[in-house]
């Protein structure tokens, strides 16, 4: 059943209207697409006598991926976040039962900017942002494995498989495992990868919070360079290092092959400016372990989501993200033979 905008935009007016105290006017009210996870929103409002705001609505979605936080948990890891000066949009007004019951939503100041990955990687407009993301990501990377276990103990990241006493390599290979069990069918390739990341595990190291969706095309971009880091619906406490693998993934490059770090900065470089941001040692070896795991965690979610279709989520997206699961598998395979 399709969802009824006009009876969603006067619920928004009564539910922040109870919390703010104010009257609310939603002026337009228009879905996004695009979440896996959740519902997203464009949606101006004003509040008592206030000036027109746009905000971004996010709410649990009907089905969600392995792994996922719910929207009430993602809201607390964005309070936490913003108070570290972690460059990203404040939440506000978390709800619940808002656009279907039990779901859990909040509001995110809206960031202009571009989330394209294609556009972030080569349109000219962006050029002079491209140089600068190294350094600013580097940053907000460091800011954000600055939130740490003994910092926030009621962050409600306690979730299997990622609790805070795990050893983060072997949670991460339990995750992928159950992933590829859930499949209806076997991944040869994907069954070899996971062997040698067993055999080649890190040891465990320092905890801290890892946003574990940090990538080209989750965070908006300007022509000045990042203007706001999104979706961290898979925040987990975990080993920093599997950030900067994830943002190595292929994928994430957008066919800037030949710029490993999201498609437009070097290693080297991004781990220098890494280094001196947070004042921790890279170690290269380590990045290439989480790589070669974060390739085979996405190859295995885009498996998922074909599954999703195939239950009858009738989404296009769902249809055309499984193809990449043999792309990633492709990609793990060649990493783990070129070496660190």
């Amino acid at each position: 059943m399709a969802l009824d905008l006009d009876a969603l935009r006067a619920r928004i007016e009564q539910r922040v209207g109870e919390i703010t105290g104010e009257r609310v006017t939603v002026q337009s009210l228009t879905p996004l697409t695009g979440g896996a996870c959740q519902d997203n929103f464009r949606v101006e409002l004003s509040v008592g006598d206030g000036d027109l705001e746009v905000m971004a609505l996010r709410s649990d979605a009907k089905t969600s991926l392995p792994g996922s936080l719910r929207r009430d948990a993602e809201c607390a890891v964005i309070h936490a976040a913003v108070a570290r000066n972690v460059h990203t949009p404040a939440a506000r007004w978390l709800t619940q039962d808002l656009v279907r019951p039990g779901a859990w939503a909040y509001f995110l100041d809206w960031v202009e900017g571009d989330a394209i990955g294609a556009r972030v990687t080569r349109h000219p407009t962006l050029e002079a942002a491209r140089a600068e993301l190294p350094r600013q990501l580097a940053h907000t990377l460091a800011a954000i494995h600055s939130i740490t276990p003994a910092d926030h103990p009621d962050l409600p990241l306690d979730r299997e498989p990622f609790g805070r006493d795990d050893d983060p390599a072997q949670a991460a290979l339990d995750f992928v495992r159950r992933t590829l069990d859930a499949l209806p069918h076997d991944r040869p390739a994907s069954e070899f990868a996971l062997r040698w990341l067993r055999d080649h595990a890190p040891p465990k190291g320092e905890v801290t919070l890892v946003h574990a969706d940090f990538r080209t095309g989750n965070f908006m971009v300007t022509p000045e360079g990042l203007a706001g880091v999104l979706d961290w619906e898979f925040a987990h406490w975990g080993d920093p290092m599997e950030d900067l693998g994830w943002l190595c993934v292929r994928d994430w490059r957008f066919g800037q092959v030949k710029q490993p770090v999201g498609g437009f900065a070097s290693r080297a470089d991004f781990y220098a400016a890494y280094a001196e941001a947070s004042g921790r040692a890279v170690d290269p070896a380590r990045v290439h372990w989480w790589e070669i795991c974060g390739n085979l965690r996405w190859g295995s979610a885009a498996a998922v989501q074909g599954q999703r279709y195939l239950k009858g989520e009738k989404d296009i997206e769902l249809l055309a993200i499984p193809r990449r699961a043999a792309e990633m598998e492709y990609e793990a395979l060649r990493l783990i033979q070129v070496g660190a």
